[in-house]
């Protein structure tokens, strides 16, 4: 058992190109090494202050590419078992809604999903793809193996993903969960931004990015504002 553990560790942990036996096309649109980075800045950024629950932060991260294809999961400390869904779901949101006019975090979609909002009912669009929930599943490790380079789809509308962004055009997303909305949103920010895929065209976000922008203390919802998770937030430009 705990070899059987051991191995289904490993797949889940690395960034695997993937082709199906049906020949399909599974393999990852981002090359193999630029994977690596985005996820190597994750040790360093979750020790960093952020305003979140924990410290140093407990975290998933998921990367898929422009086709929506997962390239990899990674999981910093005792991260949350339900994060690893949401990290995957929050990259997939980030590059669906995102192209090389504008680009939208997933903390941009916050207030426009609420009731009243234009975009509400948006969750439901693009229903996560049950297969990738593992947990439980009597063949654990050929699950994750085969869960690379398929598309989990799913949609997060609060802060936690970002598009990732090369010579002007989206190659695909970053997802982050383990904490607050608010810290997953920093986190995901500062991995985009150690690796240089931060390039964005345009944004609706604090200072025309794709930053997150909060709602005042009393406001409604409205435009591309978030929500406060805490008093501890960092402000915008502290990000």
């Amino acid at each position: 058992m705990r070899r059987f553990l051991a191995i289904a560790s490993l797949l889940l942990l690395a960034a695997p190109v993937a082709r199906a036996d049906d020949g399909e096309d599974t393999a990852c649109g981002i090359p193999a090494e630029v994977v690596a980075q985005i996820q190597g800045t994750l040790q360093a950024v979750v020790t960093q202050p952020n305003g979140g629950i924990f410290s140093p932060n407990r975290m998933w991260s998921a990367v898929v590419d422009r086709q929506g294809r997962l390239c990899s999961v990674t999981r910093i400390g005792d991260a949350w078992p339900g994060s690893r869904a949401i990290a995957m779901a929050k990259a997939s949101t980030a590059n669906d809604f995102s192209n090389d006019a504008l680009a939208l975090s997933t903390a941009n979609l916050y207030s426009a999903t609420q009731p009243g909002g234009s975009l509400y009912g948006l969750n439901n669009s693009n229903p996560f793809n049950p297969a990738f929930l593992v947990q439980g599943n009597p063949k654990l490790a050929q699950a994750l193996a085969n869960a690379f380079g398929r598309t989990p789809g799913g949609i997060i509308t609060f802060g936690g993903g970002v598009p990732l962004y090369s010579g002007g055009k989206v190659i695909g997303g970053l997802g982050v969960s383990g904490d607050s909305a608010c810290a997953d949103h920093v986190i995901a920010y500062r991995m985009r931004r150690a690796v240089g895929l931060d390039a964005i065209p345009a944004g609706v976000g604090a200072g025309g990015t794709d930053n997150i922008d909060y709602l005042a203390a009393g406001e409604a919802p409205n435009g591309f504002k978030h929500v406060h998770c805490f008093p501890t937030d960092l402000p915008p430009d502290r990000i």
